[in-house]
């Protein structure tokens, strides 16, 4: 599958998008690019650079992004509009709703500084309910990568999705753990680690699928053996083929930088209960807002770390 998991580097997804954006625009000439007065923090300012013509900065309006791209798409353009997490999603949720969804628009939504890994900026700018609240609205698709390759990839699908796309990027730089060649498609997951008879599978996404997977390496040294799973694109659901991956297992864990409501663990657990029972544990942000503080230090104190996945892992064993 081309992944690494070893001695990783890290890299920019909010650059992986802006790169891929541009290799794209050079063969497309229908796609334009929206930002709301942030280019420099969500990298869109490199596509202004080469395409000025294509490139509209409508200021701190958010509602007028959302609205200006959607008579863009009517148009016949591809839009892709970007902004910090918080401001991209809540801001304009009724024009994101009943503007772009409800008329099926060909409008790409990639928001960068989500969850809370944009650390000192505080409760104000973390972005800790933006999937619950895409999710909600039909005719969205939502993606959410795990790395800069990653991204690369789920940039040229979002092109080819019909309809409003929703791109959930982070801050930080990601380890880059999968390789240019791991294939990205319509099916939503990539399975990083499956055993037999596992104890129990991690299903993760963004950029929590890597700690996950470093807790499932630890894990195996202790004898538990702990399958993984990349959720990278949370709505449509993905969840049905995973099925038989949950056969005979003790429980399914979720881990997200999300609240713990609206996003991943209550997708799953909604789908799961619908179709064959099973025991979801969920990791992820209380139903609180976050506090201001260096990002790897918020992700120790909320128990988003490899160290926290392990250590609530092996207590729930413990427990069944």
């Amino acid at each position: 599958m081309g992944i690494i998991t070893t001695q990783v580097d890290t890299a920019s997804l909010r650059k992986a998008y802006a790169e891929t954006l541009i290799e794209i625009a050079v063969r497309r000439r229908e796609i334009v690019v929206l930002d709301a007065d942030l280019a420099l923090s969500t990298q869109t300012y490199r596509f202004k650079q080469l395409f000025p013509e294509r490139f509209f900065d409508m200021g701190v309006s958010e509602a007028d992004m959302i609205d200006t791209g959607v008579g863009l798409a009517l148009s016949g353009k591809i839009v892709f509009v970007s902004s910090f997490a918080m401001f991209a999603t809540a801001k304009p949720w009724e024009q994101i709703r009943n503007s772009a969804a409800y008329a099926e628009v060909a409008l790409k939504i990639v928001a960068s500084h989500s969850g809370i890994s944009v650390g000192e900026d505080g409760a104000s700018h973390q972005a800790i309910e933006d999937l619950g609240l895409m999710r909600l609205i039909p005719n969205i698709t939502v993606f959410i990568p795990a790395d800069a390759n990653a991204v690369k990839k789920i940039i040229h699908l979002a092109v080819e999705t019909p309809g409003v796309v929703y791109v959930r990027l982070t801050r930080p730089s990601l380890p880059l753990f999968y390789t240019e060649d791991t294939e990205f498609d319509n099916k939503g997951f990539v399975l990083l680690r499956n055993f037999e008879k596992p104890d129990a599978v991690i299903v993760a996404t963004g950029s929590m699928v890597y700690p996950s997977l470093k807790a499932s390496l630890e894990l195996e040294k202790k004898g538990v053996k702990i399958g993984v799973v990349d959720v990278y694109r949370l709505k449509p659901y993905p969840f049905r083929p995973l099925l038989p991956i949950f056969q005979g297992i003790k429980f399914i864990v979720t881990v997200e930088e999300h609240n713990i409501i609206g996003g991943l663990g209550e997708s799953l657990s909604s789908f799961i209960t619908e179709v064959e029972p099973h025991i979801v544990k969920k990791i992820a942000l209380p139903d609180a807002f976050g506090v201001s503080g260096n990002y790897e230090a918020l992700y120790d104190f909320y128990g988003l770390t490899t160290e926290k996945i392990i250590s609530r892992i092996e207590e729930w064993l413990k427990s069944i």
